[in-house]
C-alpha cells in the first residue's frame, strides 16, 4: 500500500489528507461566527454612540450660542452704552455711578442665562462687576488673560475650565471672553481695551453633556485638540488622550470613530467637533471588553470546541507535515543551498509525484548550469589571453622596427657607444618582459622595464622628452602583472608629444595609500578627454580606440576583480595622468 501511495499524485494525496482536516472547520466556523457577531455589535454600538454624540454636540452648540447671544444682549443695553461713553471719554469720575448702573444688566444676564456664575466688564477706567460677587485682591483680568488679549483676531473666545482667578470662592468655571460690538452709540472701535468676561459653571456644561447619555458604560469627555480636558474639575480626561497614537486618529476628521489600546483594554472611541469652537471636541469612550461582555459565554463555548479540535489536530499534525510537505521542504532546502553558491546540491526523493518530477528536472538544470559556467569561464579566460597576446603582438613589432632602425642609423654614423647602450637596453627590455615565463613581476622590475623602454625611445626621438621615476621602497617587491606601464608611456610618446616643439616630460610615481598601491604615469602633452576615457573602459574591445589601454584594464580586472581600478585625469597641455590602483596588504600580500 505504501508503494501505491508514493505513486499517487500530490493532488490525490492532498485530497486524501484533507478528509482528516474537515473537522477543523468546526473551530473555524465558530470563530468566524463569534468575530462576525462581535463586529456587528461593535459597529452598531459605534453608530448609536455617534448619533448620541452628534445630538449632544448640537445641544452644546446651541447652549453656547445662547450664552454668547446673552452676553451680547448686555452690550446692547442702554446702560452699557452710557457707561461706554464714559470709558471712551476716559472719565473715571463717574465710576461708582456707572458701577451702580451696571448692576441691573448683570442681574438681567444671570436671569437670562442661569449657567452664569460671575461677570466682569474690564475697562481702562476700572472693572465693573456684580456687587454680590467678591473680587480676589491679588489677581486681575489682565494677569490671567494677557496672552489672549495680545491676539487681536477674535471677537469671542472660550477658555477651558479652570479655577476662577478673579472672584473668590474657588469655583471651577468655563470662561467666555467677548470684545465689544460696534454700534452707533458706543463706537466700539475706540474701545479696543474693553472686555466682557463671563464665567459659566463647569457643572452646567457637564450636565448638558450627560443629559443624553444612554449607557453608564459610556464615558463622555469634552477635550481640546491636544486631548486635554475642557472640564478638568468635573470630568478630567484620561492621560492616554494626549498620546501620539490617540491624537493621530483623533485629529483626522471633524467626527468619526476609531479604536486604541490603553493599559487595560481596547477602547472604542467616537468624537465630534463643536461648531462654535473647532478646538473643542466631545469624545465618547467605551471599553470593548464591556461592550462584548454578553458574548463571553459564547466565546467560552467556542473556545472549548476549538481546544478539543486542536487536540485532535495535534495527533495528526506530525504525520500530515511529514507526508505532505516533506518533498517540498527538501526541494526548498536544496534551493537555499544553491542560493548560497553550493552548486553541487541535488534533489532526491522516494516519491514519484509532481514535486519529485520538478526536483529531478531541477537537478538536470543545475547540471547544465554547471557545464555552462565551466565552459563560459574557460572561454572567457581563453578570450582574454588571446586578446592580450594579440595586443602585445601589435605593440612589439612596431617598437622593435623603430629601435633596430635607430641602431642601424647610429652605427652607420659611427655612434658605437650609443649603439652599445641601445643594445643593452633592448636586451634588458626583452629579458624583463619575458620574466622567466611568469605573468606576475615585481614593481621594481616593472619600473626597470619601462625605464629601459624610455631610454630606447630617447635614442629614437632625441631631445623629445625627459623622465623621472619615483618609488616608495616599501613596495618595491609588490607583485603586479608584467608590462603594465610600457603601453602607457608609449601612448604619451606617440600621441601626447606628437608635433610638440616645447620640452616634454614623463613622470612615473609609485606609492602606498592606505591598503592600495597607486601607480601614476603623467605627461605634459596634448592631453585627452578624461571623462570619455573613464566611461569607455567598461565597453567591449571592438569599441575602444586604444587597444593598449583596454589590454591593461582587462588584465587588472582579470587578476584583481573589482579591487583594482584605472582612471584618467587631464588638463590639456598641462598634465595628463593615468592612475592604476591595485590592492596592497603589506609583505604578506606581496
Amino acid at each position: 500500500m505504501s508503494k501505491g501511495f508514493y505513486k499517487l499524485s500530490l493532488k490525490s494525496r492532498i485530497h486524501i489528507l484533507y478528509i482528516l482536516l474537515t473537522f477543523l472547520c468546526i473551530s473555524a466556523t465558530g470563530g468566524f461566527a463569534y468575530n462576525f457577531a462581535a463586529k456587528v455589535i461593535e459597529q452598531n454600538a459605534l453608530q448609536l454612540k455617534q448619533t448620541m454624540l452628534n445630538k449632544t454636540v448640537q445641544t452644546l452648540d446651541e447652549s453656547m450660542r445662547h450664552m454668547i447671544v446673552a452676553s451680547y444682549s448686555l452690550m446692547m443695553s442702554e446702560t452699557y452704552s452710557r457707561v461706554m461713553t464714559d470709558v471712551r471719554n476716559k472719565d473715571g469720575s463717574r465710576f461708582y455711578t456707572d458701577l451702580s448702573l451696571m448692576q441691573t444688566p448683570f442681574a438681567q444676564l444671570k436671569q437670562i442665562e442661569p449657567a452664569v456664575d460671575s461677570v466682569l466688564l474690564a475697562t481702562p477706567i476700572g472693572d465693573f462687576y456684580s456687587t454680590q460677587d467678591a473680587l480676589m485682591g491679588d489677581s486681575s483680568f489682565r494677569q490671567l488673560y494677557g496672552k489672549d488679549m495680545e491676539d487681536r483676531s477674535w471677537n469671542v473666545r472660550w477658555i477651558s475650565g479652570h479655577e476662577d482667578g478673579i472672584f473668590q470662592g474657588e469655583k471651577q468655571v468655563v470662561t467666555l471672553l467677548v470684545r465689544p460690538l460696534r454700534n452707533s452709540i458706543t463706537n466700539s472701535y475706540n474701545l479696543s481695551d474693553v472686555y466682557l468676561i463671563v464665567n459659566f459653571s463647569e457643572d452646567y456644561f457637564n450636565h448638558i453633556i450627560r443629559e443624553n447619555l444612554l449607557d453608564d458604560q459610556i464615558r463622555l469627555f469634552l477635550v481640546n485638540q491636544h486631548g486635554q480636558s475642557i472640564l478638568p474639575g468635573v470630568s478630567p480626561a484620561p492621560t492616554d488622550f494626549s498620546t501620539t497614537a490617540f491624537l493621530e486618529d483623533f485629529g483626522r476628521q471633524q467626527q468619526g470613530a476609531f479604536s486604541y489600546h490603553n493599559d487595560e483594554d481596547e477602547q472604542l472611541v467616537n468624537h465630534a467637533r463643536l461648531n462654535l469652537d473647532e478646538n473643542w471636541s466631545l469624545v465618547a469612550v467605551q471599553s470593548k471588553g464591556n461592550l462584548l461582555g454578553e458574548m463571553r459565554e459564547i466565546r467560552w463555548l467556542i473556545l472549548v470546541i476549538m481546544i478539543v479540535c486542536m487536540i485532535i489536530a495535534l495527533m495528526f499534525s506530525s504525520l500530515l507535515t511529514r507526508l505532505l510537505l516533506s518533498p517540498l521542504n527538501k526541494l526548498y532546502r536544496i534551493i537555499q543551498r544553491v542560493e548560497n553558491n553550493d552548486l553541487d546540491a541535488r534533489f532526491t526523493s522516494k516519491y514519484e509525484d509532481e514535486v519529485s518530477v520538478i526536483g529531478y528536472r531541477f537537478n538536470r538544470m543545475m547540471g547544465q548550469i554547471e557545464n555552462l559556467i565551466e565552459e563560459n569561464t574557460i572561454s572567457e579566460q581563453e578570450r582574454l589571453r588571446y586578446e592580450i597576446k594579440a595586443l602585445q603582438a601589435q605593440i612589439n613589432p612596431h617598437f622593435l622596427y623603430n629601435t633596430l632602425n635607430t641602431i642601424l642609423w647610429k652605427s652607420q654614423f659611427g655612434q658605437s657607444e650609443q649603439v652599445g647602450e641601445m643594445i643593452v637596453s633592448l636586451s634588458l627590455l626583452f629579458k624583463l618582459g619575458l620574466n622567466n615565463g611568469q605573468e606576475m613581476t615585481s614593481l621594481k622590475q616593472e619600473l626597470n622595464h619601462v625605464e629601459q623602454y624610455m631610454l630606447l625611445q630617447q635614442q629614437c626621438y632625441e631631445d623629445m622628452f625627459t623622465y623621472t621615476i619615483q618609488m616608495d621602497e616599501a613596495v618595491q617587491d609588490a607583485l603586479l602583472p608584467k608590462i603594465m606601464l610600457q603601453p602607457l608611456v608609449e601612448n604619451s610618446i606617440l600621441h601626447g608629444f606628437k608635433n610638440l616643439e616645447r620640452p616634454c616630460h614623463i613622470d612615473i610615481e609609485a606609492m602606498i595609500t592606505g591598503n592600495d598601491l597607486k601607480i601614476s604615469v603623467s605627461d605634459n602633452g596634448h592631453g585627452l578627454d578624461a571623462d570619455v576615457m573613464n566611461q569607455t573602459l567598461e565597453q567591449p574591445l571592438q569599441k575602444h580606440a586604444s587597444y593598449a589601454l583596454y589590454n591593461i584594464y582587462s588584465r587588472l580586472r582579470l587578476n584583481y576583480g573589482d579591487e583594482a581600478s584605472m582612471s584618467f585625469e587631464s588638463t590639456p597641455d598641462v598634465r595628463t595622468t593615468v592612475m592604476i590602483t591595485i590592492p596592497f596588504h603589506g609583505e604578506e600580500g606581496l
